[in-house]
């Protein structure tokens, strides 16, 4: 018999796969979601979408924008909103330090994934800077060296 999951272990909900190409990532932050319970049922049944989100400041306070977790099939009359804001939770100091390099000239605040760390739901956000083609192609052109290199190492064992 296989082993049972660790508990511990965070569980992916949704990752947004496509960040590191379209992006440099500065640095990374683990968030807090403030959630309806009918959104967490339906995080639990694996089913949100992060591809297009991306967080801003309202205030002194940080939101979640344009992720999507649909609408929970069991939930009663007057669920949730799939894609309304969702409020990030982070300390002040953090809040403070992203504030700060966002306001800096092409600076934005992306989430990388949606994750279960036990029974809550955390968000992997990333300080990131947008590539131009030319990173794209020389990342492309890196990738490619790297996996014909593999190919030729697996042939000599």
């Amino acid at each position: 018999m296989g082993r049972a999951p660790d508990p511990d272990a965070p569980r992916v909900i949704a990752s947004n796969r496509r960040a590191k190409h379209e992006y440099h990532l500065l640095e990374e932050f683990e968030a807090g979601l403030v959630l309806q319970g009918s959104e967490v049922k339906s995080l639990r049944q694996g089913r949100a979408s992060i591809q297009e989100a991306y967080a801003h400041f309202q205030g002194d306070e940080l939101f979640l924008m344009r992720a999507h977790i649909p609408e929970y099939s069991h939930a009663s009359v007057g669920g949730h909103s799939p894609d309304r804001d969702r409020k990030l939770l982070l300390h002040r100091r953090e809040l403070e330090k992203i504030s700060k390099r966002v306001k800096e000239k092409g600076v934005t605040l992306i989430p990388l994934s949606l994750y279960f760390l036990g029974a809550r739901v955390k968000c992997r956000l990333a300080l990131a800077q947008g590539k131009k083609l030319f990173d794209k192609r020389e990342d492309k052109k890196q990738k490619d060296a790297e996996r014909d290199m593999q190919r030729a190492l697996g042939r000599r064992r």
